[in-house]
């Protein structure tokens, strides 16, 4: 493949078009049906993906049980599987350049992001690898002197793996990895805007040689290909990555078959400066934490609370700093905010900004140059003015677009941050280390950075409270979700058993 240094660095091509992986083979879809994929910078065709829909779903689960109940994977020494994930990491090593073109031909995501992204994805897979051969261990009772009871953990059979758009190859080896690597079989789902790093996904899989069936991808609608996968009888797990109504609808439709579901959702997430806080850290840290990623990210710090003594001094800054940011080509290294991923999303994101007006607050926003003016783009945004009742303000907007809000004291920014259906992350900048940490165990949410900005550890839980999500995924924590706790009782001597009927 030719890499990004051999590219026209600014030139967006178009792409072959994606086929189905299924059951270790590229197959058109069996209704000859494709999705147009459209560039979002351009809003012109890259290529088209087939449209899997149910029948195509029931294929691939059915080449994931067959694999998973009569194949090698699961029985497989691990030593031996460990080697087809550490090969899996290595391959995707040799395609990061191009991955991250990919990424960000496809979502919009400016290329010195989308590297930094992609370069996470091969150590997904050889953190998982270490992560089984290290932590994969069970727990064992001795009773008196008559049983040992032991724990291990099973793989659970079939994983219907669904996401997103926004950091597509990142979420897809985040979920695969982990599945993979305890032994599961998969079917994943990408999502339909950004098929192109899935299918590179694919074709690296592909060349690691795994056994037939054992990784399956299945491009297509939510409605219709996504919800075969979530109702199937066949799939044991559904992790999902997305928007909250979705998650809901996901979790309703998985109750049947009695599924279990990891959902990773939505997100509002507070940024609290206080007074005392490193002012250009800070500003550096919240400008980041909304603007990166062109806002696109759950874990975005959409809402900033200042504490009114710096109010006026940061709100400045703020404008200052944001009316300086680089919107541009996503392929050029110096765009920091690119387009948002199409023409739907576009207009949502859009469509808050008048609803902020409406109700009140001041949309300060930038113009776009008219040599962009094709792609999808929404300048970096601050509401000010803004109350935590508003729907700018409680609403994940999903874009770069930032909530700023003023407090006084540390009880009520608690209760303001907490006001809101959402609990993923939450930000606290402070030189008071004890208010810090004391702040931090308040709020309502899965994860908390303090004087930080968004840097995650392998090794520590990913999710969030209240609708933000159910379960974690990451480090050991996974594989709550990934494996099925087996308890085995042994007799290690003639214990008295109770003689019914004697």
């Amino acid at each position: 493949m030719t890499s990004v240094h051999e590219r026209t660095s600014l030139k967006h091509e178009t792409q072959k078009d994606i086929s189905l992986y299924i059951n270790g083979e590229f197959v058109a879809s069996e209704s000859g049906a494709t999705i147009k994929n459209i560039n979002p910078f351009t809003n012109e065709q890259i290529n088209e993906a087939a449209e899997g829909r149910a029948e195509d779903i029931d294929k691939a689960v059915a080449a994931a049980r067959e694999a998973f109940d009569n194949g090698p994977w699961r029985t497989m020494k691990l030593k031996e599987r460990m080697a087809y994930i550490y090969r899996i990491a290595d391959l995707i090593d040799d395609e990061v350049e191009n991955i991250a073109y990919l990424e960000s031909l496809d979502t919009g995501l400016p290329i010195s992001q989308t590297r930094n992204m992609v370069s996470r994805a091969s150590e997904n897979f050889r953190f998982y690898a270490r992560m089984v051969e290290s932590r994969l261990v069970g727990d064992a009772y001795q009773v008196d002197d008559e049983f040992i009871n032991y724990t291990i953990n099973a793989p659970v059979g079939v994983a219907g793996l669904i996401t997103p758009w926004n950091a597509p190859f990142m979420l897809e080896t985040w979920k695969v990895a982990p599945a993979l690597a305890t032994g599961n079989t998969v079917v994943l789902k990408p999502a339909e805007l950004s098929p192109l790093s899935a299918n590179l996904l694919a074709e690296v899989i592909h060349k690691a040689d795994l056994p037939k069936g054992v990784f399956n991808v299945v491009h297509g609608y939510g409605e219709t290909a996504g919800d075969r996968l979530v109702k199937h009888p066949d799939v044991q797990l559904i992790s999902f990555t997305g928007e909250t109504t979705t998650g809901s609808t996901i979790i309703k439709n998985s109750a049947d078959t009695l599924k279990s579901c990891s959902m990773e959702l939505g997100g509002k997430s507070p940024i609290i400066v206080f007074e005392d806080a490193d002012f250009d850290r800070a500003l550096d840290a919240c400008i980041w934490g909304i603007f990166s990623f062109n806002g696109e990210r759950c874990t975005a710090n959409s809402r900033l609370f200042i504490h009114e003594n710096i109010k006026e001094e940061f709100v400045e800054e703020l404008k200052k700093r944001v009316a300086n940011i680089k919107l541009g080509n996503p392929l050029d290294p110096e765009t920091e905010v690119g387009p948002l991923i199409d023409k739907g999303h576009y207009s949502k994101v859009k469509g808050y900004l008048d609803i902020a007006k409406e109700e009140g607050a001041e949309v300060i926003t930038g113009d776009i140059p008219a040599e962009i003016a094709a792609g999808n783009f929404v300048a970096p945004t601050l509401i000010l003015n803004a109350e935590n009742s508003m729907r700018v303000a409680q609403e994940e907007i999903f874009g770069p677009v930032m909530a700023v809000m003023t407090f006084k004291d540390e009880e009520e920014v608690i209760k303001m941050a907490n006001d809101i259906d959402y609990g993923l992350a939450g930000y606290v900048w402070t030189n008071d280390i004890k208010r810090g940490h004391r702040v931090a165990h308040q709020i309502e949410a899965g994860m908390l950075w303090v004087n930080a900005q968004n840097v995650r550890d392998l090794r520590t839980p990913f999710g969030g409270s209240k609708s933000s999500g159910i379960g974690r995924e990451g480090g050991h924590y996974g594989f709550d979700f990934y494996t099925e706790q087996k308890i085995v009782h042994v007799s290690i001597t003639d214990h008295r058993i109770q003689q019914f009927g004697k």
